[in-house]
């Protein structure tokens, strides 16, 4: 039983590692190597699936069962290899498992519903700025617009140059204060 859980458990992590290595990731692209904290968590990533995919290759087969008979012909006390040997056949250890905290599955959620939120701010902020540049585009400015026209397409820049004019603020925008 506990073997069979090993082996579903070595199984899970060698698809994993398998599926993640098979991936066509330039591991050497800048992107990986502008940030340095994102180079440091790649590099540990690395490290891990590296780890795992030996681990995984190393334990993939059950181990080979302990031979008594030689080690009672090598062993002078063959009490010490008799008592090894029930120790072994009569030990039963529990299988190890995991339970996941509620509180960290409920800080993960937390995570997750904060970063749907973000994203949704996210790509309501993507539509609106290519609303403004499909705008801008179909408006640009060019020799024969007229200063009315000006204002007409950009009221806040008419209403702010109005306002520099009214407080006498005549070379606000330029280089040389």
């Amino acid at each position: 039983k506990n073997r069979t859980r090993a082996k579903m458990a070595s199984r899970a992590a060698n698809s994993v590692v398998r599926r993640l290595a098979h991936r066509n990731i330039d591991w050497s692209s800048p992107l990986f190597k502008g940030d340095p904290e994102l180079a440091a968590a790649v590099s540990s990533f690395r490290g891990w699936a590296a780890n795992a995919e030996a681990m995984a290759e190393k334990y993939k087969a059950a181990p080979a069962p302990v031979d008594f008979a030689k080690a009672k012909s090598a062993v002078r006390d063959q009490s010490l290899v008799d008592a090894l040997e029930a120790l072994y056949k009569n030990n039963k250890p529990p299988a190890e498992t995991y339970e996941w905290s509620t509180e960290d599955r409920a800080d993960k959620a937390q995570q997750i519903e904060d970063a749907k939120g973000r994203l949704a701010f996210t790509q309501e902020m993507i539509e609106d700025t290519e609303k403004e540049l499909a705008f801008m585009k179909k408006n640009r400015l060019n020799r024969e617009m007229s200063v009315s026209d000006m204002k007409e397409i950009y009221p806040d820049i008419a209403e702010e140059a109005e306002d520099e004019i009214e407080r006498r603020e005549w070379f606000k925008d330029t280089l040389s204060k």
